[in-house]
């Protein structure tokens, strides 16, 4: 199995702008929408976990392995991509990139981890994240397990915080996905957009 690909969901964030709880947890067409993001996201990688800080019986019925951060503090989503490479340092002897997903994207693109790999063997990067209007998606990312103690120490030793401050310093490829007729990357973060992405549900199907 050299090579595999593991898969993060991110979750790790307090969700202000939701009113706090877990976005992912919000109903979208009757089912969570972390629920939405499982089904498209799970036959894109081998193994797939969830990273959540607090208590991770919450999440007992997604039957996902649940790994709060190894930065303490919430550090923000580039503490959630160091948690999925230390994982995978770890624990997956055979893995080669971890892609992280946002766990408030309903829509996100079935071919999502193949393009980003695609990406980085055209281009020859290190890593690859997701655009679309013209705007990137740094937390939609494919990357490199082998970076996982540069990250660390990116992190712990530099007190980096910003992913695009750490893929500055390495080759990002960087992928455009269409958003005709939806938005792939569309993120649900206020209660409003809950009735959006309702809305566009119903279109697309």
């Amino acid at each position: 199995m050299a090579g595999t690909t593991a898969g993060l969901l991110l979750a790790g964030g307090l969700a202000r702008r939701m009113g706090g709880g877990d976005k992912g947890m919000k109903l979208l067409a009757g089912k969570p929408i972390l629920q939405h993001i499982i089904d498209r996201v799970r036959g894109q990688v081998d193994v797939l976990a969830l990273n959540a800080n607090g208590d991770p019986s919450r999440f007992s019925d997604y039957g996902l392995m649940v790994l709060p951060d190894v930065i303490e503090g919430y550090a923000g989503p580039l503490a959630g991509v160091l948690t999925g490479l230390d994982w995978a340092a770890r624990s997956l002897p055979d893995c080669e990139y971890v892609a992280t997903f946002p766990t408030d994207a309903p829509f996100l693109p079935l071919d999502l981890v193949a393009r980003l790999k695609a990406a980085i063997e055209t281009e020859g990067a290190d890593m690859a994240c997701a655009r679309s209007k013209d705007r990137d998606h740094p937390v939609v990312g494919l990357w490199p397990v082998r970076l996982a103690e540069d990250l660390r120490h990116a992190m712990v030793d530099e007190d980096i915080r910003k992913v695009d401050r750490w893929t500055a310093r390495h080759t990002l490829a960087v992928v455009d996905f269409p958003t005709n007729p939806i938005d792939p990357f569309f993120n649900a973060n206020h209660p409003d957009d809950l009735a959006e992405a309702e809305a566009l549900l119903s279109q697309s199907s």
